[in-house]
């Protein structure tokens, strides 16, 4: 059935009159206030003004000449074929680490070299792929996993200057493929050697992350393996980070100051540099080592801890001329396991400090309620409290 527009001629003679440039002008800056941001590396490396949403306020912007860190330089292949003097001194190196900022190296770490070139490669060809393509893995709203361009859609200021590409890994039996089955569902089957590689990266960081639980539990002194235990299943996740240079990089950050929620963090980075860990009332840099692995204490085993044991607070700053890339596994338990310190961590002069939780439970708040940062466990232990007053 055809429809009659009705329109009076009032109207007809004032939409038929060109609206003057000024109202042109208004209409367009409305209609560019109104589209989503897209965060395109490829265009906004070379922009000279960066949009508003990614500066930062002054007292959080970078620092010019912040001092170098002095993270302790564990040596695990004396700790791993059980030479008991290495064990002693790692064991102590560690809990010295973690009870001032929660970092440290690890070098002789057996992970294949050739594994970790690999994966580096491949994370330069994903994030040098167009942004169309890129988006084919795109995160969606509530997710944890998938690619990020910033966080564009889930924020709206003191966004980080990164792209991201995020999956999960599983140590349960049963799921040797995971990782590829994950990219050739989302990228195709081009995919494959591509999923291959971070599934093998990902075992590599698993079994080396037991190996650091072991000597976690011995510098905490509690049994060597129940960290090694509580883990050997877990589900974790695997970030790949780019941050392209940027030509205001004292405005903004790649990633903002936070704890990460998670347990442990193994990272993995190139030569440009950009880590910075806050100790003594001050930012300090932490400088690149293609030799060791970056390790941090997040939030999960902080409560594992009972508190002995500090989330490192840190940031990502960038630069102006080099992209800089990282590869971080983010161990985590399984979903449902519960959170609490062993017994020998816990009596009359240190009593319990976050209530029990499971790892799925703190994922969640910080995907749909928190936004991570320095205070992220303590919110969250004030959460669970709440929800469980409710509940009495």
């Amino acid at each position: 059935m055809a429809v009659e527009c009705m329109i009076k001629p009032s109207s007809l003679q004032t939409m038929t009159q060109p609206p003057s440039p000024k109202t042109q002008q208004t209409q367009q800056h409305k209609e560019d206030d109104q589209k989503p941001l897209v965060f395109d590396a490829s265009v906004f490396r070379y922009q000279t003004e960066i949009p508003s949403q990614f500066i930062w306020p002054d007292h959080e912007k970078p620092c010019k000449n912040t001092p170098e860190l002095q993270v302790a330089l564990i040596d695990l292949g004396g700790f791993l074929s059980g030479d008991k003097e290495a064990v002693a001194k790692a064991s102590q190196l560690v809990g010295e680490a973690c009870q001032k900022h929660g970092f440290f190296l690890i070098v002789n770490h057996g992970v294949d070299n050739k594994l970790i070139a690999d994966a580096h490669c491949y994370m330069d060809d994903f994030f040098g792929m167009p942004l169309s393509e890129k988006q084919r893995a795109e995160r969606k709203a509530g997710e944890s996993c998938g690619y990020a361009s910033s966080f564009t859609g889930r924020f709206s200021s003191k966004l980080p200057w990164k792209e991201t590409l995020s999956f999960s890994y599983s140590a349960e039996k049963g799921s040797t493929n995971f990782i590829q089955d994950y990219f050739c569902d989302k990228m195709g089957e081009e995919f494959k050697e591509f999923g291959r590689v971070y599934q093998d990266y990902c075992k590599a960081m698993s079994t080396l992350s037991i190996g650091i639980m072991e000597l976690l539990g011995l510098s905490l002194g509690v049994d060597r393996a129940y960290f090694k235990e509580f883990f050997e299943d877990n589900n974790s996740i695997m970030r790949l980070n780019y941050y392209p240079p940027c030509q205001r990089p004292e405005q903004t950050l790649g990633t903002g100051p936070h704890c990460d929620p998670t347990s442990l963090t193994i990272l993995h980075e190139d030569q440009v540099g950009g880590l910075e860990v806050f100790v003594d009332d001050q930012w300090h840099s932490v400088t690149p080592n293609l030799n060791a692995f970056v390790v941090n204490i997040g939030d999960t085993f902080m409560a594992l801890s009972n508190g002995k044991y500090k989330s490192g607070l840190h940031r990502a700053v960038v630069n102006s001329e080099t992209p800089r890339k990282s590869l971080a596994f983010f161990l985590c338990p399984r979903d449902d396991k519960v959170v609490k310190p062993p017994s020998g961590l816990v009596d009359t002069s240190s009593p319990r400090k976050y209530p029990d939780f499971t790892w799925s439970m703190l994922l969640e708040f910080t995907m749909k309620h928190y936004r991570a940062d320095m205070k992220t466990l303590q919110v969250f232990s004030n959460w669970v409290q709440q929800k469980s007053n409710q509940k009495l």
